[in-house]
């Protein structure tokens, strides 16, 4: 049997405030990739950036006020990257510019119950056409 996949595609219409965020997670993401890419040249250790961050953020006061999980996520890209160049599948990274590069990062669906309640930092509401997006 064939797997059936779904996808949602949406359009956001972000207020003021919530495009500032949007726009301090894109630096964000840029930031973390460009200083792990500046420290390394043929090979990352994921986990060992990733216990890096605490420091990080605690040297740069600004991450903590993104979601960690792209924080991570965009040290989970720079791995991927540096393993389609060791296996010939694609070019060496490159530092991310603020201008010529293509804005995005990404997230993670964290799912937790605390106290009897249920928590997720990625909240879909179809009926109301709703998104939202909880930080870390």
């Amino acid at each position: 049997m064939d797997k059936i996949m779904k996808a949602y595609v949406f359009r956001m219409y972000p207020n003021e405030s919530q495009v500032n965020l949007i726009e301090k997670s894109f630096g964000c993401s840029r930031f973390i990739y460009n200083h792990f890419l500046g420290l390394n040249d043929k090979y990352i250790n994921k986990y060992d950036y990733i216990k890096q961050l605490p420091l990080l953020s605690k040297n740069n006061i600004w991450l903590k006020e993104v979601d960690s999980c792209l924080l991570r996520c965009s040290i989970f890209d720079l791995e991927d990257a540096y393993k389609r160049y060791n296996t010939n599948l694609g070019r060496k990274p490159k530092f991310k510019s603020k201008i010529k590069s293509r804005q995005s990062y990404r997230t993670n669906n964290i799912r937790s119950s605390y106290k009897g309640k249920d928590y997720n930092t990625i909240e879909i509401d179809l009926e109301n056409r709703l998104i939202k997006l909880v930080y870390v």
